[in-house]
């Protein structure tokens, strides 16, 4: 193999002599340190927690404990029972004959082709399933379009996601305590972030299965060298895979659904610091509060537009918003005054893709589909012809259970693909009037008092880097165009680019984050100009909790060696969740994710 990044050889390391190996390890630092101006590796500082993966309760804040914080993971005994009974299930389908999609016949162009007849556990088929199998695992290395994907977290996020819904496939168990394996050692694939088209995410997974069989290389604790030396350094031994392990571990989109649950954690807080920052905007514009007010709500009764106005009410209240001020216009500017229903709105499509991703990542999207259990009583489908050939009757060697295996397109990751792409337009539309709202500080029709610097210069102010931030979250809102290509000899000829779509949704929560920067520092700019202007004045305690804080981290910082104004305000929205520094900021209580939908 050679180096991407220089095509230089990339050593291979095993030689017992203490002298090699200290030279191994000295050349594999100097091949890692190549590729460390690009990884990012985790911060394991929950590596003594363990999560337990049921195959149908993970949460997004728990994958991220594991993916990006590097906690352990355990399976049930429950999931690890389902998958054996699903494998099981598997070989005794070829015992009793029955034709399986992607083990005894192909799989895509290759369906109706007979890979081998009888049963899989003859001595014959199973030296032949051990070859095929390692062949093919082998194969992974090469598998995928570079750039490698240059985040840990990405890689473990999919490989938790894997664990946990393999729970439902016909994995060896070998397979299953392999994936656990990766996760609790640190060894991490090396993966390629492009070669899929959202339809399974076969070729980052393929390049999952040759690190399990020491081919390729892999990260260990953070540091790159040959898969074979990871194993051996976490003391594994590389796997021997059997029957359908390639089926069961790649037929799945947990590439695309990692990143989406990653996405979850970091999208909450972004909306959380769009509805601070929008507090401090509505103290420091000495805004008309009345669009909140029961009056407006009682006539509009979308349930979460009623819900944010209530949740910026109890953020406001106690505020000098609400007392007489003759300096206060009658009306804001409409950016001001519709920022609720945009965020709201932002809030309420962020509400549709949590549950969506969560669904994902506690079912099965595999093919084929394995059932133990159901009988042809279960459902009248389940009890016509074409159903009935392909269920299992059962027998003494899988203790004589039941069930059904069933080709299908469960890996179409649809209505995921379609959240992603309803949140990204939702929060372009929400940025859309935080850009509008920053620029409305620089008119005094709409302050009713002017600033020392008319210019915008410094802290306030609509100017370059806010209308640069919001054209790249305007490209971003634009929908990946629907495609369809017959590959594969005509057979796969839908794509759901689902990486693209989260990769979209991602960059334009970054950009929010940048956008949100500039917000409080024109906000907090804003709300000092308020108090100098009239000393006694009260604010709501949204805008408490942040100022005083934001004051101290950044304004107040030492700016040597810091970085912009901007970077340093950017910094403190990623370094601080907003729930920590207003806690009451949850409630009142959300509406239901379907609510209105």
């Amino acid at each position: 193999m050679t180096n991407s990044l220089n095509g230089t050889p990339t050593p291979r390391c095993g030689h017992p002599a203490t002298w090699w190996m200290v030279g191994c390890l000295m050349i594999l630092s100097a091949v890692s340190a190549a590729y460390a101006a690009d990884y990012r590796p985790i911060n394991p500082s929950h590596a003594s927690d363990t999560v337990r993966l049921t195959g149908h309760d993970l949460t997004a804040q728990q994958l991220v404990l594991v993916a990006r914080d590097g906690a352990k993971v355990s399976l049930s005994d429950e999931a690890r029972a389902r998958s054996e009974a699903a494998f099981n299930l598997l070989l005794e389908a070829t015992l009793e004959g029955m034709p399986v999609y992607w083990f005894n016949r192909g799989s895509g162009a290759g369906r109706e082709s007979a890979i081998f007849e009888g049963d899989a556990e003859s001595p014959a088929n199973r030296a032949m399933l051990e070859a095929r199998q390692l062949q093919i695992f082998q194969s992974g290395e090469s598998n995928g379009v570079g750039p490698e994907v240059a985040s840990e977290e990405v890689v473990r996020a999919m490989l938790v996601v894997r664990a946990n819904t393999m729970s439902y496939e016909a994995a060896t168990p070998a397979l299953t305590q392999m994936l656990l394996d990766l996760i609790n050692h640190r060894i991490t694939p090396v993966v390629r972030s492009r070669g899929t088209v959202g339809e399974g995410d076969l070729g980052p997974l393929m390049n999952v299965g040759a690190t399990m069989v020491g081919v390729g290389d892999a990260y260990y604790r953070g540091i790159r060298m040959p898969a074979a030396q990871a194993l051996k350094a976490a003391g594994l031994k590389p796997l021997k895979p059997f029957a359908a392990d390639d089926s069961a571990l790649t037929s799945s989109n947990a590439y695309s659904t990692g990143q989406a649950a990653l996405l979850l954690a970091d999208a909450e807080a972004a909306l959380g610091w769009a509805d601070l920052a929008y507090v401090i905007d509505l103290e420091g514009m000495n805004s008309s509060v009345t669009p909140l007010s029961a009056v407006v709500q009682l006539n509009r009764p979308f349930p979460w537009l009623n819900w944010h106005a209530k949740r910026m009410l109890s953020m406001t209240r106690g505020s000098d918003l609400y007392e007489d001020d003759p300096k206060r216009i009658i009306q804001d500017p409409e950016s001001l005054r519709a920022s609720s229903i945009r965020q709201a709105s932002a809030w309420q499509a962020f509400s549709h893709l949590k549950e969506t991703v969560l669904l994902q990542i506690n079912s099965s999207d595999h093919n084929p589909a394995i059932r133990v259990g159901l009988s042809p009583e279960d459902s009248w489908e389940l009890a016509t012809p074409q159903l009935k050939k392909f269920f299992v009757h059962g027998g003494p060697r899988n203790h004589n259970q039941h069930g059904y295996i069933v080709s299908n397109a469960n890996w179409d990751p649809y209505p995921m693909a379609n959240d992603l792409e309803a949140f990204t337009i939702a929060l372009a539309n929400m940025d859309a009037a935080i850009t509008q709202r920053i620029s409305r500080f620089t008119s005094p029709f709409f302050t009713g008092i002017k600033a020392p610097n008319e210019h915008g210069w410094g802290r306030w102010g609509g100017g370059f880097a806010t209308s640069s931030i919001m054209q790249e979250i305007q490209g971003l809102a634009v929908p990946v165009p629907p495609e369809g290509n017959a590959i594969v000899q005509n057979v796969e000829d839908m794509q759901s680019q689902s990486r693209l779509k989260v990769s979209r949704a991602r960059l334009a929560v970054d950009d929010t984050i940048e956008l949100l920067a500039e917000d409080v520092l024109t906000g907090t700019y804003w709300l000092e100009l308020r108090q100098n202007d009239q000393p006694t004045r009260h604010f709501g305690p949204g805008a408490l909790s942040v100022w005083p804080v934001f004051q101290k981290e950044v304004l107040d910082r030492d700016p040597s060696g810091a970085g912009s104004l901007h970077d340093r305000a950017a910094l403190f929205l990623h370094a601080h969740a907003p729930q920590q520094l207003y806690p009451d900021l949850m409630g009142p209580t959300m509406p239901s994710a379907t609510a209105n939908r």
